[in-house]
């Protein structure tokens, strides 16, 4: 029998096209295995049946794999069983929640269902356990992006959200305009070394002067607009437009949390979500934390991602405030940072 004084606690994560689970000892991770689904890059995206169809394939084994690396441990041994109930796609959340529910009566354990925009702010723990809040959190990713003022554990206010298209997505969309493949966002990143950002002067939608919200749709409509000018376009003008593009983003990024932190005094600012693994957004954000005397905290490149480390890590925090829920929790879509399924 493993002895700790923290919660052992395993992570099951199936939103989107990554099957990934973990063991976590407190915020020690034991094991971790990620299963990603490399068919959708065939469409240019994510085809939600094809999904739901391979998390179903991949997701016992995925468990037992990290059963397996995280040596002699019994799923006994767990404490509890987290699991995100949403946000994503139903079918993909629905093979995660119902895979933890038959573990959970199985080993009569407990049920903490997980929040997954929830579970990216904590995904910076996970490298620096001792961060606590308050502390100021930029969320980028495909689906989300958000300014977050967390003044304590899964007690949030929405200070900034996307009017259209996430970041990430715009990311996404670029790359098909590109053909440069999918997902777009590591993509985008990689080309954009062998481009000019100042070669082509895409708009940045700031919005209203003290505004914190975002809005990218204009954005790629001017890349889809440019990209019209043309029959063909040579590798270099590509790399170009790539870096045209992202530099418009990070701009928008680095300018919203500037204005958050002047208008929330915070002291602390977390980078969390897919897009947080972008070089260019994570260097901005450095010179930033050294004009606004602020401390700058994000994961590592495996934690930005969609990832059941994470999905543990708020689960161990859930634990420790005996936050659990009960079996008949529903897998939830459109779920939003501020709804949740506990009452503790």
């Amino acid at each position: 029998m493993l002895e700790n004084k923290h919660p052992l606690i395993l992570g099951i994560e199936s939103s989107c096209d990554e099957t990934s689970a973990a063991l976590l000892c407190g915020f020690d991770v034991l094991s971790h295995v990620v299963y990603s689904q490399l068919i959708h890059q065939h469409y240019g995206g994510v085809v939600p049946e094809l999904a739901s169809r391979e998390h179903e394939t991949a997701i016992s084994r995925v468990v037992d794999k990290t059963f397996a690396e995280a040596g002699n441990i019994s799923p006994h041994n767990v404490d509890a069983i987290a699991v995100t109930y949403g946000p994503g796609l139903m079918g993909a959340l629905l093979v995660g929640l119902n895979f933890a529910k038959g573990m959970v009566v199985a080993l009569k354990k407990p049920l903490i269902a997980i929040n997954h925009i929830e579970a990216h702010l904590y995904a910076p723990f996970l490298d620096f356990p001792n961060l606590q809040p308050p502390m100021l959190c930029l969320l980028v990713s495909g689906g989300h992006t958000l300014l977050i003022d967390v003044k304590g554990i899964r007690d949030f206010t929405i200070l900034g959200e996307t009017l259209d298209d996430a970041a990430g997505e715009s990311f996404d969309k670029v790359a098909r305009l590109l053909n440069i493949g999918y997902p777009g966002g590591p993509l985008i990143d990689k080309l954009s070394e062998k481009g000019d950002p100042n070669a082509i002067r895409f708009p940045r939608p700031y919005l209203e002067k003290e505004s914190l919200n975002f809005s990218f749709s204009g954005l790629k409509t001017a890349v889809l607009n440019y990209t019209k000018t043309k029959e063909s376009f040579t590798d270099q003008e590509i790399a170009d437009i790539a870096a045209g593009f992202q530099a418009a983003v990070v701009d928008v990024l680095e300018e919203k949390v500037r204005r958050a932190v002047l208008q929330t005094g915070h002291k602390q600012v977390i980078l969390a979500g897919g897009v947080a693994a972008n070089r260019l957004l994570r260097k901005r954000l450095k010179n930033l934390e050294k004009t606004l005397d602020i401390h700058l905290y994000y994961p590592s490149l495996k934690y930005c991602t969609d990832n059941a480390a994470m999905i543990a890590a708020a689960g161990v925090l859930y634990y420790e405030k005996g936050w659990t829920s009960g079996l008949d929790v529903p897998a939830v879509p459109n779920l939003r940072i501020y709804d949740h399924s506990y009452t503790g």
